[in-house]
């Protein structure tokens, strides 16, 4: 695709990496064959070229618009553009930097406004998020409908984590929501590894990764985030530990791209691009232990299960099928899932501000997964997780969860 930026963009960072995106669009439309929000509206403004498009005359110095927000906000991000596309463009930077320029030139609604400040203020703070759900839950009737639709009808408890005992040692998130709506994640996942001999750890004063306040194109607050995060962790890379095991998908997307974020940040460059290298999903790490975990398991009789890959999973960190193996060899019998590689519709924020098409994609996501009659979903992202427990006929919980309740009983 030929480009002429203006001047505003042309010799910036953000401009020479959008230039070399778009040079790489050959307008094919490949992306639109696999795009949720086109398959929903089929408008070409809601597919990937529309808004590559519209993304290259904001660029190149015409007026940005409102029309151009709405046709951004309905992105979900999802990445499965990239997944289709034969060329290799890299969407989802590219939107990046298009809802940045969007968000700077334009004026939202005061409500609009008002709501993203009220996620970007209580979300990336545990205390006053876990402070607003248990509020939201207890107070449930009062609550507009697609309010409390979205909050969970009950919170598992965590069951007991084992003592750091291994000479192996690798670093859990803790995260921000994922603490207070699904506490047992990362005890789960401590108590799976400490079986095989690995000790997980958190690091004191690690909080958000950044993805809440960035993708909702508050970049300056998502890089400060990054670079705590970072400050935080840093002292257990110096300690030698083996690596960072991500048990949300999407966090672990973001955490990946720490070297990408902060390339142009010369005090944390070097780190994050460090960071990023040894971050691994889940998925990943058990990969090399499944031997283990089959003996384990003995003959326990697994359910039948409908395996939900996130996008943050699939397409973002491009582990297609990694979920889906890693349980087939542990013995699960996996029911079949059309459309596996669509969105589910939770996308991080985007079910709070874009309620009617997240609805529409959760609908049609949970018929997939429930169409070849599952005993019980299993995902590996919070945000899909709550997203589909409110709608499934089935459980739904993290993949981790329901091993760890295996080889416990």
């Amino acid at each position: 695709m030929q480009t002429n930026l203006a001047d505003f963009i042309r010799d910036t960072p953000d401009g020479k990496a959008a230039e070399a995106i778009l040079r790489k669009c050959v307008h094919c439309g490949f992306c639109t064959a696999t795009c949720p929000t086109y398959q929903l509206l089929g408008d070409e403004n809601d597919g990937p070229r529309g808004r590559i498009y519209l993304m290259k005359q904001m660029l190149e110095g015409n007026e940005v618009t409102e029309r151009t927000r709405t046709h951004l906000d309905r992105c979900l991000s999802c990445r499965n553009c990239e997944t289709t596309c034969p060329s290799g463009v890299d969407y989802g930077h590219l939107v990046d930097i298009g809802r940045k320029i969007v968000e700077e030139r334009t004026e939202r609604p005061f409500a609009d406004r008002a709501k993203r400040w009220a996620v970007k203020t209580f979300f990336p703070n545990t205390a006053t998020f876990g402070l607003a759900t248990r509020l939201g839950m207890a107070f449930r009737p009062l609550l507009p409908a697609t309010l409390a639709n979205k909050l969970p009808r009950a919170i598992a408890p965590a069951p007991p984590r084992p003592a750091a005992r291994h000479a192996r040692k690798m670093v859990a998130l803790a995260g921000c929501v994922q603490p207070v709506l699904t506490p047992a994640t990362n005890a789960a996942t401590a108590r799976v590894l400490d079986r095989l001999g690995i000790s997980l750890v958190e690091a004191p004063g690690a909080g958000c990764c950044g993805a809440v306040r960035f993708h909702l194109n508050d970049h300056s607050a998502g890089l400060d985030d990054m670079r705590r995060m970072i400050d935080a962790w840093w002292p257990l890379v110096d300690q030698g530990v083996e690596g960072f095991v991500m048990t949300a998908s999407g966090c672990g997307a973001t955490v990946r791209e720490y070297g990408h974020h902060l390339k142009d940040d010369p005090a944390y460059a070097e780190k994050a691009a460090r960071i990023s290298a040894l971050t691994r999903d889940l998925t990943e790490v058990l990969e090399a232990e499944t031997g283990t975990l089959r003996t384990l398991l003995g003959e326990r009789k697994l359910p039948r299960v409908a395996f939900h890959p996130p996008c943050s999973l699939q397409h973002w960190q491009k582990l297609r099928g990694t979920g889906e193996a890693l349980l087939a060899k542990l013995g699960y019998p996996l029911a079949f899932v059309p459309d596996a590689h669509l969105c589910c519709g939770s996308a991080g924020t985007y079910s709070l501000f874009q309620p009617e098409y997240s609805e529409q994609l959760k609908k049609n996501k949970v018929a997939a997964l429930q169409s070849n009659d599952p005993e019980l979903v299993l995902t590996a992202n919070v945000g899909c997780e709550t997203h589909l427990a409110t709608a499934a006929g089935v459980p739904v919980k993290h993949w981790i969860v329901d091993l760890d309740e295996r080889l416990s009983n």
